[in-house]
């Protein structure tokens, strides 16, 4: 049987999601039910926090960036070795791109797809019974969606909750508990989102306060009672992993591999290898690819520029098998890197990219590729769906059509020119792969 699910949402950003979500997670760990999570949409920092707070992995769920078939595949796979799925959204509930009918990647198309009832967040800071009107507002958007309760965050004081809780009353939505205003609930953050789960200081006592906070403000068993649903068992195909043997980069400077493609991989039959970079690791040499995932190679350029083992190591790999870089690892297959402080590292030298995060520049949204040449993301002309968010710049020239890795738009269509570098087996470019597709 396939395991019911809910969603925590919330109206906007920075409402508490993430903080609920573990406290959720863990309390219901406590009571020695097997907890599922999932993310929607394009993060990779969040689900490596749900699988310290479960013990078990936490796939993205992604309505635009996957098709029907993967997205089905993954939640099947969630919900099927789970007693309950815990889901969490982003951004705003309703937030996504202009697409098709639930295909814009807004956490509702989750919800609604899978007949998962919504636990909103409402960070009730600054309002009383207005929160109620914002609360409605969601309960009324979108009729293919069920909120099954609120529960409020930063609360103020006992008279605040009471005055909170008559407006929920009055529009009809349950209280399903409370968390006070705390500031050492906020987990610590930097540039790219919270700080990774594992550099988080004492992230297990964080957790158990979190679930400690849980128990004692959250009605859990009402929220177990919300959880409906289910997702199908798919057939769907996982990505195909890029090689046999993958040697994949993984420390504090590259991790951010979003984790279905690391399974799709294991699944097609590869060996996942890790290496770190930062310890002046080599890409082993019994491996047939290596990719480079994002990370945050920005704050520690100086340490990697030093690392000459891994650097002539990879030089070497490069020379006979295929690399990939996606974002930060693109970042390091390049010429240069500029620091914050405006310092100059050289980097692997593998593309004619320099960067720098001195000059820093937003860059985000979903960008939909066609590949320019075949490599480890596809065949000439295949279709792949990523993501790309990073504040650094690229202060080289774009690649022409022919060393470059794809022609991209963004979510709209709407046309972002050429994307990436490609050198022989080498290729990279600033957007994470989500999904690969023919179509």
């Amino acid at each position: 049987m396939s395991a019911p699910g809910l969603l925590v949402a919330a109206p906007r950003s920075s409402s508490g999601k993430t903080t609920v979500t573990l406290a959720l997670m863990r309390a219901l760990r406590r009571r020695g039910l097997r907890v599922r999570g999932a993310k929607c949409g394009p993060d990779y920092i969040d689900p490596a926090f749900h699988r310290a707070a479960t013990g078990q992995p936490s796939f993205n769920l992604d309505s635009f960036a996957m098709a029907p078939g993967l997205l089905d595949a993954l939640a099947g796979e969630t919900a099927a070795q789970a007693d309950i799925v815990v889901a969490e959204g982003s951004m705003g509930l309703f937030d996504g791109v202009r697409a098709a009918e639930s295909r814009t990647g807004a956490n509702a198309d989750i919800a609604a797809r899978y007949g998962w009832p919504v636990v909103l967040v409402v960070d009730v800071s600054g309002a009383a019974q207005s929160a109620a009107a914002v609360a409605l507002g969601c309960k009324l958007y979108d009729p293919r969606i069920r909120i099954a309760g609120v529960i409020l965050n930063k609360v103020a004081s006992a008279r605040h909750r009471r005055l909170v809780e008559a407006g929920m009353e009055r529009v009809g939505l349950p209280v399903l508990g409370v968390l006070m205003r705390d500031a050492e609930l906020v987990l610590p953050e930097r540039h790219l989102g919270l700080v990774q789960a594992g550099e988080t200081a004492d992230l297990e006592s964080r957790l158990d306060r979190l679930a400690d906070l849980a128990e004692a403000g959250i009605d859990l068993d009402a929220v177990l009672a919300c959880a409906s649903g289910g997702a199908p068992a798919s057939a769907g195909v996982l990505p195909r992993p890029p090689g046999q043997r993958v040697a994949i980069a993984r420390d504090a400077a590259f991790s951010f591999l979003y984790p279905h493609l690391e399974t799709g991989w294991r699944l097609g039959g590869a060996e996942i290898v890790p290496f770190s970079p930062l310890l002046d690791e080599a890409p082993p040499d019994s491996c047939d690819a290596c990719w480079l995932p994002g990370g945050y190679p920005e704050l520690h350029a100086g340490q990697l520029a030093a690392a000459s083992h891994f650097l002539n190591g990879l030089r070497t790999f490069a020379a006979t098998r295929p690399v990939h870089g996606e974002c930060g690892g693109y970042m390091v297959l390049g010429q240069t890197l500029e620091d914050a402080d405006g310092t100059t590292h050289a980097m692997a030298g593998l593309l004619p990219v320099a960067t720098s995060y001195r000059k820093r520049k937003l860059h985000l949204g979903y960008r939909v590729a066609r590949l320019c040449s075949d490599g480890p993301l596809g065949r000439r002309g295949a279709r792949v769906v990523g993501h790309e968010f990073h504040y650094a710049s690229e202060l080289s020239p774009a690649a022409a059509e022919a060393d470059a890795l794809a022609r991209v738009t963004d979510a709209e269509g709407t046309d972002q020119g050429l994307a990436g570098h490609r050198v022989g087996s080498v290729g990279g470019s600033f957007f994470h792969l989500i999904a690969a597709d023919d179509g």
